[in-house]
């Protein structure tokens, strides 16, 4: 008999919640069709993942400052494993890992990929310096080829998808390959989307490898997200990236029938969402150098109703 679980975990899950609402935007809509038990779950870690990643952007800080506070976190998260917390994301999440019998070390390479942007020399990275005309030269850091960019998918990315698909449900080991796959192309599309806000950071995803084949100068990036207009072997550079993505998306679509069939429909609402944003970046890719592209809310609600529907259909047959 299972044990009704505490007034406190029930207000930890429901911050975790809170959290996961105001926050998750396109992972939120796939929230919403699972069983609660594995939709609390869900938000649990994405509320982990965000406090993570909010420590590591907190660009009102300096670098060894980030670097510091995400220690100090870190610390009082392993902590909470063996000790008591009135932490509501340590307290939900920790439920959550016993639950779906979610690895420490899932959650630790998760932190070790949120962290990743305040090494000084992160593996398989480079350093540029680019003169300016107005000051000190800008620092950039280039990934030197699409391997070491798609390692860096699966720290920040392919993780996450091994920690949902536990909380999802599957026996099939072949989802463990898949659901990596399927993170580098969420991740891929990511990079491709934030372009221009990248850039403005100092930061190019774009692999060095790829920028060489194309014959585009990495200050060239910078010169893009400043307004230039691009060349059309540029745009061919993004087309690259963007045809990579697409193929990865192949392993969401063979990862989806390995999960529990009350997890299917969230997985595809998350699928939907992010392979029409790519889709989306396909169709008008010198878009991403002056805007942030994104799926209008009204197609998002279509694909979450559409969701929504087939979620209730599989709770029914089951």
């Amino acid at each position: 008999m299972s044990v009704a679980p505490s007034p406190e975990l029930i207000s930890a899950y429901a911050a975790c919640r809170a959290i996961a609402k105001r926050e998750a935007k396109n992972f939120y809509y796939s929230f919403r069709v699972l069983p609660r038990h594995k939709s609390d779950a869900m938000c649990a870690v994405y509320a982990f993942m965000r406090k993570a990643d909010d420590l590591a952007d907190d660009e009102s800080l300096s670098v060894d400052a980030r670097r510091q506070a995400m220690a100090t976190w870190t610390a009082a998260w392993r902590a909470s494993r063996t000790t008591s917390t009135t932490d509501p994301i340590f307290l939900a999440l920790n439920d959550t890992q016993q639950r779906f019998a979610i690895s420490h070390d899932l959650l630790e390479q998760l932190v070790s990929g949120t962290t990743l942007d305040l090494q000084p020399q992160p593996e398989g990275v480079h350093t540029l310096e680019i003169p300016t005309s107005t000051g000190p030269p800008r620092t950039l850091q280039v990934y030197d080829s699409i391997a070491a960019l798609n390692h860096y998918c699966y720290l920040v990315a392919s993780v996450v998808g091994l920690v949902c698909i536990r909380i999802f449900g599957y026996t099939d080991r072949r989802a463990d390959q898949l659901a990596i796959d399927t993170g580098i192309a969420f991740q891929l599309t990511n990079i491709l989307r934030d372009i221009k806000e990248d850039a403005d950071r100092d930061r190019i995803y774009l692999p060095a490898d790829m920028l060489r084949e194309y014959a585009v100068a990495p200050d060239r990036i910078l010169a893009l997200a400043a307004g230039a207009t691009p060349h059309p072997h540029e745009l061919a550079l993004l087309c690259a990236l963007e045809l990579h993505a697409q193929t990865l998306y192949r392993s969401a679509g063979q990862l989806i029938p390995l999960l529990d069939a009350d997890a299917r429909p969230s997985m595809r609402v998350l699928v939907r969402i992010y392979h029409r944003l790519l889709n989306r970046i396909s169709a008008n890719p010198g878009a991403v150098f002056t805007q942030r592209v994104s799926v209008p809310a009204s197609q998002k609600l279509a694909i979450l109703f559409l969701g929504i529907l087939q979620s209730f259909k599989a709770r029914l047959i089951g």
